[in-house]
C-alpha cells in the first residue's frame, strides 16, 4: 500500500510499496527500493528541499530575532550565539522529511526530470 506524503516524509517510506527503504544514510537516498525495486535514481529532488527549508526557517528566524531585539536588545553576539545554531539544526532536522515527501510527491504526481507533456491535438 502506497504511504501518504506525511508517512513517506516522516519514516522515509519507499512511495510505492511503503517499505522503509528511502534512504541510506541520513539524507542520502538509497539507490533503489529493496522490497520493490523502485528505482530511486530517476527521480531528482534536487536542491528544492534545502531551499524551501532555507526560507521557511529564514523567515521565521527573522521574525523571532526582530521579536528579541524590539523586546530586549541584546547584543550582536547574543543575536548570533541563538540563531546561527537554531537555523542550521532546523534546517539539517528537517531536510530528511523535506526530501523524503518531494520524493513521494514527484513519485505520485508522475514527475520526471527533462520529461515534456506531447502536445495537444489539434482540433478544427
Amino acid at each position: 500500500m502506497a504511504p501518504t506524503l506525511v508517512q513517506a516524509g516522516l519514516r522515509g517510506l519507499c512511495p510505492r510499496c511503503g517499505q522503509p527503504t528511502l534512504f541510506a544514510g541520513w539524507a542520502r537516498f538509497a539507490d533503489r527500493c529493496a522490497a520493490c525495486g523502485l528505482d530511486f535514481a530517476g527521480f531528482n529532488v534536487g536542491d528544492g528541499p534545502a531551499a524551501f527549508l532555507t526560507l521557511i526557517l529564514g523567515a521565521i528566524v527573522v521574525g523571532l530575532a526582530i521579536w528579541l531585539e524590539l523586546a530586549v536588545g541584546p547584543p550582536l553576539w547574543v543575536h548570533m550565539l541563538i540563531w546561527i545554531p537554531f537555523t542550521a539544526a532546523g534546517v539539517i532536522g528537517s531536510l530528511r522529511i523535506a526530501k523524503g515527501a518531494m520524493m513521494a510527491l514527484e513519485y505520485h504526481n508522475a514527475a520526471r526530470e527533462g520529461r515534456i507533456a506531447p502536445p495537444a491535438p489539434n482540433l478544427p
